[in-house]
């Protein structure tokens, strides 16, 4: 009687008091349906390691008893959790293998669509589409075989991400609404099917860069999540909408999510705490708090979600020659043909381009120019498009001009003001040569952004480049002691003195080019200054004051 009290509490969501009573059973005995049935009810509470060893204990009891279909239930139970919530690949792929044993060696034929959705997870897992959309028709076939409307819509859901995956976003999106529909509709017999169905949406769009879509389910979701509060669910919701709002140009709002999706820790999450902090540094990077995000990255480099902003920071920071190699692990685990892809691609562009090594810019420049989807994310069009141009603009082509202006265009259709504005400096610098009006016009344009924004060393960068086009400049953001410059930004002033350019100064300090000029920036405006000539006069009265007073 106590073990049905139990099972019905789990299956309505009281998940508090399925857990006491599962834990009253298992005072009397140990039942390894109370021990799957803790297990449940801790992972839907955030215990997710007090959950897996509780699912471990089952199993193992199942095994011996024998109860072969059990078995091989907490083994799939046990193959999607160390997946999804702990991001240990290694230890589903092992319950995976043994789920499969048993429903081969018993024929245990209503549990082989499952074990068919477990390997679409895992191909879509490993950017490899279309074995996920093989593995999940034919889950959906066993679905509709055997009746079972759980299976059904998460393999609906697991075949809208692949398709999605392959460039079918039309197709694939419809498929995801549908699982979507039908989970929260009610058509479930266990509230697991909405998670998995919810988490692969958002995920889905929200990386492919369909943010309107991924909102609407995203607010759908949270009104499961207020009813039923499934930490999984909650920490993927807010971590991808604090990524949609950063993207969007909301960044007070996207560091609310991100900091919500954190709290949830890394014990519960790991997997999912890394993307969100990640993410977050991301962010500080975008505002120009560099020391901040190397702190929050700091103890998870190794984290595959952190490598996009990794090789950002180690750009940032003037190492560029640890930037290809960041950069090149993250492509191998998500693929190019994906939105992420395109960020990397891109970044390993810019990365060469600061290296100046032109002819692998450009071949990176291409393979980009060749995940063009007929109806593929506009986001991947725009990231290709101001590839091409940084190149072209690097090597003084005229083309970089068309390239920039397309790519700003699906910037501003995609409503992303960074990255309109960091496209539009790129195009300030290719019409310089031909038009000082049309150049000051669009750095104008991207410097109110990024004030708006905050990103600081953008700013910084795009008012000296106005003032290099003899246009006065004055920052109007909100900045820290004005005047008070750090300890690389003395060295800059120092060597800016000894009548150093800024590839020279790079080669001193061992730092980028493009470092270097966010450094002169800051110095120009920390110290009121309206030009590099100025700055030098500054730095030679300075020192001369110093040899003076000693």
């Amino acid at each position: 009687m106590l073990l049905r009290t139990a099972q019905t509490a789990l299956a309505s969501g009281e998940w508090s008091t399925a857990r006491a009573s599962f834990e009253a059973v298992l005072e009397r005995e140990e039942s390894p349906e109370a021990l799957f049935g803790l297990g449940n009810a801790l992972w839907w509470l955030g215990e997710t390691e007090a959950s897996v060893r509780c699912q471990e204990r089952a199993y193992a009891a199942f095994r011996r008893r024998p109860d072969p279909p059990q078995a091989a239930l907490t083994a799939i139970y046990l193959c999607l959790t160390y997946r999804a919530s702990l991001g240990n690949y290694a230890a589903s792929r092992g319950w995976l293998g043994r789920a499969v044993r048993l429903v081969e060696e018993w024929d245990l034929a209503a549990l082989g669509g499952w074990i068919m959705l477990c390997r679409a997870v895992a191909a879509n897992d490993a950017a490899d589409p279309e074995a996920a959309q093989t593995w999940a028709r034919k889950a959906l076939d066993a679905a509709r075989g055997s009746s079972d409307g759980d299976l059904e819509l998460c393999a609906l859901s697991e075949l809208g991400a692949a398709l999605i995956g392959m460039g079918d976003l039309e197709e694939g999106a419809a498929l995801l609404d549908e699982a979507m529909a039908g989970s929260l509709g009610g058509e479930t017999d266990t509230l697991d099917t909405v998670v998995l169905t919810s988490c692969n949406t958002v995920v889905c769009c929200s990386r492919a860069g369909d943010f309107n879509r991924a909102v609407q389910w995203i607010r759908a979701a949270d009104d499961f999540n207020r009813r039923y509060g499934s930490p999984h669910l909650y920490t993927v919701c807010r971590t991808h909408y604090g990524s949609i709002l950063f993207a969007t140009g909301r960044w007070a709002e996207a560091e609310r999510e991100l900091r919500a999706a954190l709290e949830i820790g890394r014990a519960a999450e790991p997997l999912l705490h890394a993307e969100a902090l990640a993410k977050l540094a991301e962010l500080r990077l975008a505002q120009g708090r560099i020391d901040e995000a190397a702190r929050l990255l700091s103890g998870f480099e190794d984290r595959p979600p952190a490598g996009y902003a990794l090789g950002i920071l180690r750009l940032a920071t003037g190492e560029v020659a640890a930037t290809a190699p960041i950069v090149r692990r993250r492509l191998e685990e998500v693929g190019e043909a994906s939105v992420e892809g395109a960020a990397l691609l891109e970044l390993l562009v810019e990365a060469e381009v600061e290296r100046g090594d032109f002819r692998v810019a450009i071949a990176t420049a291409q393979r980009l120019a060749k995940l063009g989807w007929p109806a593929g994310p506009e986001l991947i069009g725009a990231r290709r498009e101001r590839a091409l141009g940084r190149v072209l603009l690097a090597t003084a082509q005229v083309e970089a001009i068309a390239h920039l202006e397309r790519a700003l265009a699906s910037f501003i259709r995609l409503e992303m003001p960074f990255e309109g504005a960091r496209t539009r400096v790129l195009l300030a610098r290719a019409l310089a040569g031909r038009g000082r009006e049309a150049a000051v016009a669009e750095a104008r344009s991207a410097l109110g952004v990024f004030e708006e924004l905050g990103a600081e060393q953008e700013a910084d960068a795009a008012a000296a480049f106005l003032r290099a086009l003899g246009v006065k400049a004055a920052r109007t953001g909100t900045r820290g002691i004005k005047g008070a410059l750090t300890k690389r930004e003395r060295q800059v002033l120092t060597l800016l003195g000894d009548g150093l350019s800024n590839p020279l100064i790079a080669e001193r300090l061992v730092i980028s080019r493009k470092t270097v000029e966010h450094h002169v920036a800051s110095v120009l405006y920390k110290l009121d200054l309206n030009s590099r000539g100025e700055a030098t006069a500054y730095a030679v009265r300075h020192q001369e004051r110093n040899s003076a007073t000693k």
